[in-house]
């Protein structure tokens, strides 16, 4: 199988994904392109939340239909990162980054950024006001998505490491230094081929 100059990032909520992707796609000149966005796109047309729009995936096959289609599209383009939970499936022949953090950490992450950026976390603000519920929210979504992911594609876990060329523990590394690593190995892949 041909390697194909896509990176796809996946990871836990608060790990800082879209970060870390902009940081990448700067020092790549790749373009970036997000499912997450794709899912606001879909929630808002539809009038719901992204929690809303989860649970409403559990029975309503066309979102997740929607969101693979444009995985297999963005699939056949070149220079571009995707952050996508399920890039290692649809994109096999891409770079597959996965970025982990623990659930404490991460929700304590989103707080944080939700105080100091109100209007990119409006959702989050409004609904959570504690670490609590925001790791109680992180675990909603992460059975949601597994419990689809199981019945949709017959994948058991798709937060295994056995999905990803690399795997980043980002709580102890400033942005930058997961970015550099995620350009240094990557390149180290492509060259390998």
């Amino acid at each position: 199988m041909a390697k194909k100059h896509i990176i796809t990032i996946a990871g836990s909520l608060g790990s800082g994904k879209s970060s870390t992707s902009r940081r990448v796609v700067e020092l790549l000149g790749y373009k970036f392109h997000s499912n997450g966005d794709f899912m606001r796109a879909i929630a808002s047309e539809r009038g719901v939340s992204l929690e809303e729009l989860s649970k409403i995936s559990e029975t309503d096959p066309t979102v997740d239909t929607a969101l693979d289609d444009k995985n297999r599209e963005l699939g056949q383009e070149s220079d571009i990162l995707i952050d996508s939970r399920l890039g290692f499936h649809f994109i096999p022949d891409a770079f597959k980054v996965s970025l982990e953090l623990e659930p404490h950490i991460a929700a304590e992450r989103i707080l944080k950024d939700a105080e100091v950026n109100p209007n990119r976390h409006k959702e989050t603000k409004d609904k959570f006001d504690s670490v609590e519920s925001i790791s109680k929210s992180i675990e909603d979504r992460l059975a949601s998505e597994r419990k689809r992911y199981k019945e949709l594609y017959g994948i058991e876990d798709h937060r295994a490491p056995s999905n990803y060329d690399l795997v980043i523990n980002t709580g102890a590394l400033p942005l930058e230094a997961v970015a550099n690593k995620i350009v240094e190995e990557y390149k180290k892949w492509l060259a390998n081929e």
